[in-house]
């Protein structure tokens, strides 16, 4: 089995998302997270001469980096600007560099306005004063994609003279995200049969929505490294994604191996999503909201039948949980499901009246969770399945300028009515602070908040509702409770309200 090295860029091309831009403590987070948990090999935290911000940030990393043994797995892209980025590197305490080259003889051509011969003298004097200051460097050859389909002799004219210098790898970034799949192997492969001793990483965009198949076929012509970011984050349409190729690698290409802890894939790409405020679709590959959820009855029914609906992409590779949907496609299947989550039994003729509402929710396009189940059978059955032994009876929330919002609240637990006030960052802060302390009184403890969403429809008016999903750490499990007014925070005391009634 061959080792393929992951190097990890969400720090660097990540950052390079429209509207993301990471704080120097969250970048050593994520920095820590991706070296010790996830356990990629490399990863490229930064720009030179970016920013201060940047630098410091790079500084921070690198300290941690140095006193921990991972200083040699920690990369910064330099550019060919003589002595200034090896002494940005020098300050940085940075070992590890990523020169940016020209890829293709158009960049060459026409950005640099300059010849292949004058691009690598300039290429070898940077090189030779890194090698002397003791920074190792790998080499970007950028637009490579174009310029092996529209200058082929340029780029084998410039890896003649680079695989003779004093580098470890060659990265090779597919920078417009152009390449087929079929491209991707045909370029790669003259390569690697060209140079066989030459370390070439391969580098993805997803323009097309290629990047994965391009990452199989660049492993599958001999590539020795990849390129990859968290939730797939990157300019325009971003990065090949880690946590998909990490899957497909271990599912598809056996001759291949990787260091990466699938486990917490989940957790870091969640952390990743919360720092950036990039928020991926509930339907993507592997962290998506939604990828280890059967909707369709028949799925579920199929399921408890030897698992007919299962593949290789078990959710607990990942540290998830498969999840059965509730909506106008759940059968009995999926209701059954959750109810024993829950730990319901009902008569098959309840069960075909709670699914039937169930069914009708969907239609009318109303989100139905494990946790409104009670409240659902309660309505269809007009039982006491569901007692509200937890009431918000009033409160009051502030907002002022310059002043810190403030909330004062009745509560009734049992029959015990309670009255606390606090203040907080925002008024919904506020208002879980005096609920804090009133649950401190009770001796009890309020379940983690995991998650908070609120969604209106498109195009609507201020007045038009709006629904406020919260999920909670409840004995190590996750609950999610909503709430529909239109105030938000009053949508999300309405979801905290289901919370505590289901504590």
């Amino acid at each position: 089995m061959r080792h393929i090295e992951i190097m990890d860029t969400t720090l660097r091309d990540g950052e390079q998302t429209s509207g993301v831009s990471f704080s120097a403590s969250e970048k050593l987070t994520i920095a820590q997270l991706l070296l010790q948990e996830v356990k990629v090999d490399r990863i490229e935290i930064a720009s030179a001469r970016v920013s201060e911000g940047e630098f410091q940030a790079v500084k921070k990393i690198t300290s941690w980096a140095k006193e921990h043994g991972y200083l040699d797995k920690v990369e910064v892209l330099t550019f060919v600007d003589g002595e200034t980025s090896v002494n940005w590197m020098l300050d940085a305490g940075a070992k590890v560099m990523n020169l940016l080259t020209k890829g293709s003889l158009n960049h060459l051509t026409h950005q640099l306005k300059k010849t292949p011969e004058q691009h690598f003298s300039e290429i070898a004097e940077v090189i030779a004063l890194a090698n002397s200051k003791g920074i190792a460097c790998n080499v970007y050859l950028e637009d490579w994609s174009n310029g092996m389909r529209n200058s082929q002799e340029y780029v084998l004219q410039y890896l003649d003279f680079l695989t003779k210098e004093p580098i470890k790898r060659v990265l090779l970034p597919d920078t417009l995200g152009v390449l087929t799949p079929n491209e991707t192997f045909e370029f790669i492969s003259i390569l690697t049969s060209r140079y066989p001793d030459t370390h070439f990483d391969f580098h993805a965009h997803n323009d097309y929505d290629l990047a994965i198949a391009n990452v199989m076929e660049a492993l599958r012509a001999g590539a020795h490294g990849l390129h990859l970011t968290v939730n797939g984050m990157g300019e325009r349409a971003g990065n090949a994604p880690l946590a998909s190729a990490v899957a497909v690698i271990k599912d598809f290409l056996p001759a291949a191996s990787i260091a990466v802890n699938e486990k917490v894939l989940y957790s870091v790409s969640k952390l990743v999503e919360t720092f950036s405020g990039f928020r991926i679709p509930a339907n993507k590959p592997v962290v998506g909201d939604n990828v280890f959820t059967q909707t369709a009855g028949i799925h579920a029914d199929g399921d408890n039948k030897n698992n007919l609906y299962f593949n290789d992409l078990m959710p607990e590779r990942f540290g998830r949980e498969r999840q059965y949907a509730l909506g106008k496609t759940s059968g009995k299947a999926n209701i059954e499901k959750n109810l024993k989550e829950l730990g319901i039994e009902l008569s098959n003729e309840d069960l075909k009246k709670v699914t039937q509402r169930i069914i009708e929710l969907g239609d009318r396009k109303e989100m139905v969770t494990r946790e409104d189940l009670p409240y659902i059978i309660s309505d269809v059955l007009d039982s006491d399945a569901v007692e509200e032994k937890v009431v918000v009876v009033n409160y009051v929330l502030t907002h002022s300028k310059n002043l810190k919002p403030s909330a004062t609240l009745q509560v009734r637990i049992g029959e015990e009515l309670f009255e606390e006030n606090a203040q907080g960052d925002g008024q919904y802060d506020a208002f879980m602070n005096a609920l804090h302390k009133i649950y401190d009184k009770k001796g009890l403890t309020l379940p983690m908040l995991k998650d908070y969403a609120v969604r209106i429809p498109p195009g609507g008016n201020s007045d038009a509702l709006c629904e406020t999903i919260i999920v909670w750490d409840i004995n190590g499990k996750n609950v999610k409770t909503h709430g529909l007014d239109s105030d938000q925070t009053v949508a999300a005391i309405i979801a905290t309200q289901k919370m505590l009634n289901l504590m």
